[in-house]
């Protein structure tokens, strides 16, 4: 049995569409992001760079732990600042390193993630939980610290679906797993997106992340270098020279067309 099912009813109705125009975030005085610019559309959208780059820092400004600065539009209307307005406005994030409870049980974390909702709309999306991550049901009074990597991943990414998001980060959510979990869980980010909740990921498995998002933006020294397709990235030269260790296939001297490239920052 696989963790999920072949669609995902958590999750809002309407597609979740972010701006980010001009964003600026760090740490203290030590600015890591600089007048960053970026569109998450609909789909599945993901954030790519070496470490240091900036990624966490992205996902952090945006979900309010930490202060930012510029524009940022959540379907036409600014982002709040604190947390728990971003939530109830419909983003949800998965943080590195799953940031589970693990003294309490798999059903005790997910009600954590309904916690803003009535005790009936609770229950109702718990059960549906269950649905969309029948192996989670098997698992539900065991202690999310008893678990392995991968499932406290899936425990983690079903937790932030209990908020119905509408828009669903996730940072580096392959760390640490064996290669068959990592395949499992990046085919529910598919899915979820595929179901109608917009999904930003940041993923250190460049070649794979590509695989099944729409688009992508590489970042490094907390400026945007590259984005474009997915598909046109994993073809680029910024892409295969510095993340997938190969240079790009060269371009046929008899074809009669230009091959689009990714857009450089």
């Amino acid at each position: 049995m696989m963790w999920y099912a072949p669609s995902f009813v958590l999750g809002a109705s309407g597609h979740a569409h972010l701006k980010v125009q001009g964003l600026s975030a760090g740490y203290g005085a030590f600015l890591v992001l600089r007048d960053l610019t970026l569109e998450i559309k609909p789909g599945l959208t993901v954030i790519l760079g070496p470490n240091g780059a900036g990624k966490t820092t992205l996902l952090k400004a945006l979900s309010g732990l930490i202060p930012r600065g510029g524009e940022v539009l959540l379907n036409g209307q600014a982002l709040p600042v604190k947390t728990s307005e971003i939530v109830q406005r419909g983003m949800a994030l998965v943080a590195e390193g799953r940031q589970l409870f693990p003294q309490m049980t798999v059903t005790e974390n997910l009600e954590l993630g309904g916690w803003l909702v009535g005790k009936a709309e609770r229950t109702r999306r718990l059960e549906q939980a269950f649905t969309d991550f029948p192996k989670l049901r098997e698992r539900a009074q065991q202690l999310a610290g008893t678990m392995s990597g991968g499932e406290q991943q899936m425990v983690a990414v079903a937790r932030a679906m209990m908020s119905a998001p509408r828009l669903l980060m996730l940072d580096e959510p392959s760390l640490g797993l064996a290669p068959r979990m990592v395949d499992e869980l990046l085919a529910i980010t598919r899915r979820i997106a595929d179901s109608g909740t917009t999904v930003l990921m940041v993923e250190q498995n460049v070649k794979k992340a590509l695989a099944v998002a729409d688009r992508g933006y590489v970042l490094e020294r907390g400026t945007l270098v590259a984005s474009g397709p997915a598909a046109l990235l994993a073809r680029s030269t910024v892409i295969r020279e510095a993340y997938l260790g190969a240079a790009p296939a060269p371009v046929s001297s008899t074809s009669n067309s230009t091959p689009s490239s990714p857009v450089r920052a």
